[in-house]
């Protein structure tokens, strides 16, 4: 029999050989990946706006409000608003649009720009062209690769129009000679080169399209969701690159639940009415939910300066959207012992605001029972509440608004998992029993109080 041959007895020009053959066909995978992304790029880029009477009619949807109006300064004051452009750059006690506010993301900070126009730390010496680049295509003048933290990958579905309009308002804010700090990435993620990657696999610089088979309002709905309002940025889930997945279906933020804003019964908002949404959009509040946190802030600083009509085409869009298959499981059976020591610490410590049944307090005392984001996978929404407290949105139409006191100078962990159990699951609620881990992780995260300790 002929001796058997393995890898090792081969000679060492035929391993180099086989490694160099591995290699070539390695590169060509690669530069036919590379081509058929760059053609998919090309593709969505040249892609058609569609019915661009249509578009008009969307873009210019609405009487007498801030959208339909052809001053292009008074009509980007009201986009402005609409993108909420100086929620992210304007710093704490900082000037309008000076920039500075540090965003906080799973690869590091990133400080938000100025956009006032000063010629040396903002916009100033921007063409209208340099504008539309940065917004929709995230390159700001003399090729630096912007972070989709500023969601022009979500900006490219906004028209030329509109965003022009906004660069017109822009100009006429004060100018701030204030240069931002410095972006606080680790390497690898400072730099910026990256993104080029990543907006390869990620970034679909398509136009908004309208759909013709759906009302004008449906789809100035979608144009505003999809677009200045970037509703996914913050409430669809993130890929482990930060590329946007399941839309619109909720997300993990910041020590936040971001729900479900479809029209799921269960996890989104499947439940409320158009009114419902719109009160919720405009005053901060309604029957089920009040904003706080970080939404608190968009209906502050965005929301609740919407028309009617605008915020009737979001509610429209919403409710129409299928979303998630979650749905509610078997709810931890009263008799159980976090059941029944979570129900004690409720009525010793929640009753009087959010009373005995959970309902709460239409618009100021968010309702316990049918509310999304308490039902909402994780508990992060309740258990941070509980341990940090929380306020409102002000608004025009509820200008103190209420806030709930912290309790994690008085309850233990094991107390916040029991009563955050009991809350998720009674008054018709149904969500998994949240465990003492989870509390122990929000508080080290949120850098919440220790109980006191009694001697």
């Amino acid at each position: 029999m002929a001796p058997q041959l393995d890898q090792c007895s081969l000679h060492p020009g035929t391993r180099a050989k086989r490694v160099w053959i591995a290699i070539a066909v390695l590169v060509v995978v690669v530069v036919l990946v590379l081509a058929a992304l760059l053609a998919r790029r090309a593709s969505q880029r040249n892609s058609s706006d569609g019915d661009t009477a249509l578009l008009l009619q969307i873009t210019q949807y609405g009487n007498a409000d801030g959208s339909a109006r052809t001053d292009p300064i008074v009509r980007g004051a009201y986009l402005a608003r609409a993108g909420d452009c100086v929620a992210c750059h304007t710093a704490q006690s900082g000037k309008p649009f000076a920039g500075g506010l540090g965003l906080n993301t799973p690869f590091g900070v990133i400080m938000s720009s100025n956009i006032t126009p000063d010629r040396q730390y903002g916009i100033g010496d921007w063409t209208a062209a340099q504008f539309l680049r940065a917004l929709k295509e995230g390159v700001a003048p003399h090729g630096k690769l912007l972070y989709p933290a500023m969601p022009y990958n979500l900006y490219a579905r906004v028209t030329d129009k509109d965003l022009l309009d906004i660069f017109a308002y822009l100009k006429t804010v004060p100018a701030v000679a204030e240069a931002p700090p410095k972006n606080r990435l680790p390497f690898p993620f400072n730099i910026r080169q990256l993104m080029f990657g990543w907006n390869l696999l990620f970034f679909d610089p398509s136009p908004f399209k309208p759909n013709p088979s759906q009302s004008i309002e449906w789809n100035r709905g979608a144009y505003l969701v999809d677009g200045l309002g970037h509703c996914t940025a913050c409430h669809s889930g993130k890929n482990f690159l930060g590329g946007d997945t399941d839309y619109l279906q909720g997300y993990d933020l910041e020590g936040w639940h971001a729900p479900e804003i479809t029209g799921n019964r269960y996890v989104g908002i499947g439940n409320w009415s158009e009114a419902d949404v719109m009160a919720y959009l405009q005053t901060g509040g309604n029957r089920f939910s009040v904003a706080a946190g970080s939404m608190g802030e968009a209906v502050a600083n965005s929301t609740q300066y919407l028309t009617a009509a605008d915020l009737k085409s979001i509610a429209v869009y919403l409710r129409s959207l299928p979303g998630s298959k979650l749905a509610a499981p078997q709810s931890v059976a009263s008799t159980e012992r976090i059941m029944a020591l979570g129900r004690d610490l409720y009525l010793n410590n929640c009753n009087a605001c959010h009373k005995t049944n959970g309902e709460g307090v239409d618009a100021m005392v968010p309702s316990l029972v049918n509310n999304p984001g308490v039902q909402a996978p994780g508990a992060n929404n309740v258990i941070r509440t509980i341990l940090i407290g929380g306020r409102g949105a002000a608004t025009a139409s509820n200008p103190t608004s209420a806030q709930m006191p912290a309790f994690a100078w008085k309850l233990s962990d094991t107390d916040v998992a029991a009563i955050a159990t009991y809350i998720r699951n009674s008054g018709g609620n149904a969500a998994d029993a949240v465990d003492v881990k989870q509390v122990q992780a929000l508080r080290a995260k949120l850098g919440a109080d220790r109980p006191l300790e009694i001697r």
